[in-house]
């Protein structure tokens, strides 16, 4: 038996292993894996090619693209491929930057991923202006703050972005309210909806934003595969120059294996949506919600009172740290995290958290370990009240030794 800090952790086999971390990334479908080995052999042309092979492949993507777009009610010529969310974000923000030379503030939450909130950081250096609104005691912006920043100084803004779903804690923003503010002053609007695509209805065209980001990998489409969705009409500027390709909006060759995979995920997806999946969920996440914390009794969900998203539970536990209670359940056979997953590996304190405040459980000058549970539409109750167990028993035997004074991860 192994010890960390004191504390005997327990080998699991692979295959017995539970995943709660599927915000980070989601399990390829059989049936995404089956049609990129399907195009591997019979569609490896260049899709720019005017010969049978390319078109084969041509059609392989604009196949893609209509299930992409039958996945959010959106025309097919408004999807652009990119290589995940962070390319899209990055696209749509300098789009609207290069669209608009006159206008150099963007406006975002104070609670983003860190693709919009480090290429803002970047952007600082080129001398323009980010306000970031600052989070409600619900976790989420108030339209009303947006209003009153937009009269003051709509005219400077080039654009605003504020993500649908949060990935740390899956508190939901109210987009509709900000899109139709952003409609009042002539305000472009941009959605950073990793979370939110493939588990959730959509009809973009309902809404009056003009840029939406997401990555396949979130449901259960592959790796580096994402998509900008930009309303007909509005500028795109490439990061990617030369070829050509997606319109002149994004160059070079096509990843048409991954491409097609993501179609099948996107379809897949909008399947499950229509026949209700997503109503069934809540009362999942609820459930494990209440477990945990009867197991756990000074645990608590951060963000409970707001609309959060079926897939996503935060939950704290004060006078503990994150990072060992995170070893301790993954050697004992479950895998979670403290946040975000783009950070390389590193474990850090959370953005959100900390611009989201105090949480009822929480302890001034106390330490506050806080772990995102996320699943996906397969995840069962069984495998939840499994993992129930293993929480408890993971934190029982942290909370036998003195929290380290160091993190145990290091830091970057």
């Amino acid at each position: 038996m192994r010890l960390v800090a004191g504390v005997p952790l327990i080998m699991v086999e692979p295959i017995d292993r539970l995943y709660l971390d599927h915000n980070a990334t989601t399990r390829q479908s059989s049936a995404v894996t089956a049609m990129m080995l399907e195009v591997c052999n019979d569609s490896w042309g260049n899709p720019s090619s005017i010969h049978w092979s390319g078109q084969m492949a041509r059609r392989r993507i604009e196949t893609a693209r209509e299930q992409v777009a039958a996945l959010l009610s959106a025309r097919t010529d408004e999807i652009i491929f990119m290589s995940g969310g962070s390319e899209s974000v990055n696209t749509a923000v300098r789009s609207a930057l290069h669209s608009q030379p006159d206008r150099r503030l963007v406006v975002t939450s104070g609670v983003e991923h860190s693709a919009v909130r480090e290429l803002l950081d970047v952007l600082a250096k080129e001398g323009v202006e980010t306000i970031q609104l600052p989070p409600t005691a619900a976790g989420c912006v108030d339209p009303q703050d947006l209003r009153d920043l937009l009269s003051e100084r709509g005219s400077e803004v080039a654009l605003v972005s504020v993500m649908w779903a949060n990935n740390e804690t899956g508190i939901i923003e109210p987009i509709e309210a900000l899109a139709d503010i952003c409609s009042t002053f002539d305000v472009p609007m941009h959605s950073d909806a990793t979370q939110w695509v493939g588990k959730m209805p959509i009809d973009i065209n309902s809404l009056p934003i003009s840029m939406l980001s997401f990555a396949g990998h979130k449901f259960h489409g592959p790796k580096g595969t994402g998509v900008l969705w930009a309303r007909h009409g509005t500028p795109v500027m490439p990061l990617v120059v030369g070829g050509g390709q997606e319109q002149g909006r994004r160059g070079g060759t096509e990843n048409v294996t991954s491409i097609a995979g993501l179609g099948v995920a996107a379809d897949e997806a909008r399947q499950w949506i229509e026949v209700g999946g997503p109503a069934t969920m809540p009362a999942l996440r609820d459930r494990f919600e209440a477990a945990v914390c009867e197991a756990v009794p000074n645990a608590c969900v951060n963000g409970e009172t707001a609309s959060r998203m079926w897939s996503t539970s935060s939950i704290g536990f004060p006078n503990l740290e994150a990072e060992l209670l995170l070893l301790v359940m993954s050697e004992r056979g479950l895998d979670a995290s403290a946040g975000s997953a783009c950070s390389s590996g590193a474990i850090k304190q959370s953005s959100v958290l900390e611009a989201m405040g105090h949480q009822p459980c929480q302890i001034d000058e106390a330490q506050y370990g806080s772990i995102r549970f996320s699943w996906d539409r397969e995840t069962t109750w069984e495998e939840l009240e499994r993992a129930v167990t293993i929480i408890a028993a993971s934190v029982d035997a942290v909370r036998l030794i003195e929290p380290p004074a160091e993190s145990l991860v290091p830091h970057t």
